[in-house]
This record gives C-alpha cells, structure tokens and sequence, in this order.
C-alpha cells in the first residue's frame, strides 16, 4: 500500500487509526512523495515483481489530495518502466473531492477506485465526518456520480462498526441499491487508549475482563462487537447466497470459497502467514504492514535501501512467519483454522479459555460465520469441480434440493 501523502486527510473520520500516524513525523513534515521517490518506487517495484501484471495500490490518509497532475505522472513512469508488463492501479478514497476532471483520468487510465461508505446516511454519518464534525454522505454520493457519468471501474468498501453492524440487511441492499458489485466488508477493532505496537502474542496482556464479550484490554465505543459481526456477517450471506450468487460480490464470500475450493486464502488476515501487505510512506519509509506502522516494524527507507531486500529480510520474513508461530494452543486445536488462520495478528489481544494470551478478538464472530456457510461452500466446490456455476446453489435452495443446509 503506497501512501503518497501519508496520514493527511481532508475528513476527520472518528475511527480512523492512521491520522495519528502524522505524530511520527517532524513538525515541518510537507507530506508529499518527492517526484525523485515516485520513480525510484516505481521502477523497484515493476523490477521486483515477476508477474506479467504488476499493480500498484494508492492509499493515505486521502490519496486524492496529491492532485490529478501527480497521478498523471505516476501513469507517465510506469509506462515507462513497464518493459512490456501490464500495468494496473487501485486506489481508495473518500469520494468527496472528486470531479470530472478526477473521474476522466481514472476511466480512461483504468485505475479501479475503491469508494469509502459505510451505509446510507443515518448509518455513515455517525462516524465519517469532516474537519468540523459535519456529514460527509452527500459528497460521498456526488463522487459516485461523477465516477458513474464517466465510467470508472469502483468497487465499496465499508467499516463495519457498532453502528452500522447491527442493521446488516440495510448496509447491504443500501450497497446494492447504489450499484456497488462488489463490496468489501472491514471490522473496526481497535484497543481503546491503545496507540502502541502490540500486535502478536503479548504475554503482558491484561487477564479476561469479566464485563466484556471477549475479554481482554477495552476497546473504543466505535469498535464492533464480536456478537454483532458473527450476526451482520451471517445475515447478509444469507440473503447474498439465496438472491446474489454471481451478480453480487462480496470479497469475504469470496475468499472463502477459494480457501474451501483449496485454492488458499486470497486475503492477507485468512493466511497462514502475513507480510506480503506492506506499506510505503510519502518519505520513503518502508513498514511491514499498513496495521503495525510503528518504529519497530520499520525496514528501512526506500532511498537507502533496496525494495527487494527490505521485503526478503529477516526481519520481514519473522514478522508474516510470527503469525503462525504465536497462534494459541486453542487455535490450533480449532475446526476452522483452515479457514481463518487466527486472523489479523492486530486483533489478537485477547486470552483464550485456558488464559493463554493471543486469542483474536473476533474469534467468535468467525466461528459462527465459518461455521454457518461451511455446507454452502461445500456444495458450491462441488459445483466448481463439476465446472458448474457456483450460482446454481440459489436454485437448489430455492427448490428445496439441499435438504442438509
């Protein structure tokens, strides 16, 4: 994930876990990528990849307040060290500062834009907010517009938080209703008073707190309940499978019917290991993840050191392998590991039964998600082996012909 202008945003979202990530940097910080960096990113990024597409994944805070001329020339210096590749980009936004001329650019370049929206206004409006505090829905909704009239490629992506969580029919026809086809779902779990580093394992890790669903450290009043996700989760696959097989995508349906198909986990949190999802700050700075964007887990500086091998250090390969290395006793033991893989390492700040530290936070959430579309997954593998559309599980259920689910 590359972040051209860094933590800088033009809303002031009340969960976002990255804009306190401007501390970092001196006072005087521009927060800009110089143009000397764009390049040298650019061609170690193409060279490092042995793939006959590289893409390239535009974050921030809001990417979109670099300005369109700075993307022009990101488009101009992959053409130009792309030896004969192809070349594509995502990027995700806000929405609410784009215009035709944005909207231009990213049709006719094929960028693929992920559009910020957490439901319709009741629901985004609590938490996503502007400098002042105001709504931010109607800009939201003028970007999307705009992306439509020209024909850019955009897909959703929604924080799944307290709010929103506990009315999951409405986020999800609201999603469809605005012609989203194909929609990301992200739980926000944040420690409350966290700002640390604490990600894996940590046997400085409070005891269980009686009080809370989950045990361990509080969280923040915006963080999703366990409960609330396993329910928001279930409930919209349930309508997904029965109406929206093949005309609706949902990354997570997705994922997991490729972890079921045997074709391993296409998301970084349902691997066996991580640190294949790094992130790239405006300076330079090279992190293992855009979730552990602290002093430790820096690798190093892109102008001091080569991409290559600050992605093959040790100190990158100890951090996905610890993923794995630090997984509970209980986790291993469990039925759906297979399928989950502990999660994000972020989230595992809570103990298991037998005390033992590292339980993720949402681990019940996915027991029951897991659980509940397992004989679904089932029967739409047997479809894909049969080289049948997974679609045909809608009729099935429809008439009756899958009795077991």
């Amino acid at each position: 994930m590359t972040k051209p202008i860094g933590p800088l945003c033009n809303l002031d979202c009340k969960y976002c876990f990255y804009l306190e990530k401007e501390k970092m940097f001196p006072a005087n910080e521009r927060f800009r990528m110089s143009g000397e960096l764009l390049e040298s990113y650019i061609r170690q990024y193409i060279e490092s990849q042995d793939t006959p597409e590289v893409s390239f994944a535009w974050q921030g805070g809001e990417p979109t307040l670099m300005g369109v001329e700075f993307f022009r020339k990101v488009v101009e210096l992959q053409t130009r060290h792309a030896a004969g590749r192809r070349v594509s980009n995502a990027l995700q936004t806000n929405g609410t500062l784009l215009d035709d001329e944005w909207c231009g650019f990213f049709a006719e370049n094929h960028f693929l834009i992920g559009l910020s929206i957490d439901g319709p206004a009741e629901l985004h409006d609590i938490y996503r907010v502007d400098k002042r505090g105001g709504p931010t829905f109607d800009k939201v909704m003028g970007g999307l517009a705009l992306l439509k009239k020209h024909g850019a490629e955009f897909n959703t992506l929604t924080v799944v938080n307290r709010a929103n969580s506990r009315q999951p029919l409405e986020v999800y026809r609201f999603l469809k209703e605005i012609g989203s086809g194909f929609m990301q779902f992200i739980p926000l779990v944040e420690r409350a008073g966290d700002g640390t580093d604490a990600g894996f394992a940590n046997d400085l890790a409070p005891p269980p707190d009686p009080e809370m669903e989950c045990g361990g450290p509080p969280v923040t009043e915006w963080t999703v309940r366990p409960n609330d996700y396993g329910r928001f989760l279930c409930t919209i696959f349930d309508e997904w499978v029965r109406r929206d097989v093949g005309r609706h995508y949902v990354q997570i349906f997705d994922v997991a019917l490729g972890i079921w198909a045997g074709m391993g986990a296409a998301l970084c949190v349902f691997a066996e290991k991580c640190g294949n999802a790094l992130a790239l700050e405006h300076n330079g700075d090279l992190f293992s993840c855009d979730h552990f964007v602290y002093p430790k887990y820096k690798l190093g500086n892109l102008l001091n050191h080569s991409l290559r091998d600050m992605v093959d250090s040790a100190q990158q390969r100890k951090f996905g392998g610890d993923k794995a290395d630090t997984l509970p006793a209980f986790c291993r033991r469990c039925d759906v590991r297979f399928a989950c893989n502990g999660e994000c390492p972020k989230h595992r700040f809570t103990r298991t039964p037998d005390g033992e530290p590292g339980l993720n936070y949402l681990c019940s959430a996915y027991k029951r998600f897991f659980h509940h579309i397992d004989p679904h997954m089932k029967y739409m593998t047997r479809m894909l082996k049969q080289r049948r559309p997974p679609a045909e599980i809608m009729m099935a259920l429809a008439t009756g012909g899958l009795k077991s689910l």
